[in-house]
């Protein structure tokens, strides 16, 4: 496992992998191009992050670590992906938080994610921000609150798909305001943000 805990020491970086079959430790790791599946659209946060590791992980290791958009579903087509491949190292998982969630939210998903992945590093920390189009006539979240409230049912907000932690900020700010607005679900952040920024949907999280 010293490759493993080399990226470790090296780059922090966030995956979740199959367990490696002890036959691959002895091997050189990497020694052929390694599989970095990412469970959004290109474009979107996880997505850029991921291509920044994967760029330095290839410039270090001397292997190419091809990134793969395998977006829907909150990134459980994904981590399917993942689960189903060989358990050699060679595919590996960029997780969010909604892997956790996804847990929980799909009731008949075919794996266990807890079970069937192994943590590797971790790599980053976030905030979600709440961000209108400026077509929308607020300029506060108290100014939101009282819009949305005066034109129930009107509003709309985008997420990265059911289960993102983008999702239940929304689902959070409905329940603690009051407000009735829709939740339209995106393959990802970036496919969401042109209807964003056009007025289509009206807030993301």
């Amino acid at each position: 496992m010293r490759a493993l805990r080399f990226l470790v020491a090296v780059s922090g970086l966030l995956v979740l992998s199959f367990l490696v079959h002890p036959a691959v430790c002895a091997e050189k790791y990497p020694s052929r191009p390694v599989h970095f599946i990412v469970g959004f659209t290109a474009g979107g946060p996880t997505d850029i992050v991921t291509r920044l590791i994967g760029e330095w992980l290839s410039d270090h290791l001397g292997q190419q670590f091809v990134v793969e958009n395998r977006a829907g579903s909150g990134g459980m087509i994904a981590a399917n992906a993942v689960v189903n491949a060989p358990p050699d190292g060679y595919t590996i998982l960029f997780v969010a938080p909604n892997n956790a969630i996804g847990s929980s939210l799909y009731k008949n998903l075919p794996f266990n994610f807890l079970r069937d992945t192994a943590p590797v590093a971790g790599i980053m920390r976030l905030a979600n921000i709440m961000v209108v189009p400026p077509s929308l006539p607020v300029r506060s979240v108290a100014e939101f609150i009282d819009y949305a409230k005066a034109h129930p049912g009107e509003l709309s907000f985008a997420s990265s798909g059911n289960g993102t932690s983008v999702h239940m900020s929304g689902e959070l700010f409905k329940a603690m305001t009051g407000v009735n607005i829709v939740h339209v679900p995106y393959r990802g952040s970036s496919a969401a943000a042109p209807d964003l920024m056009t007025g289509k949907v009206h807030v993301m999280f």
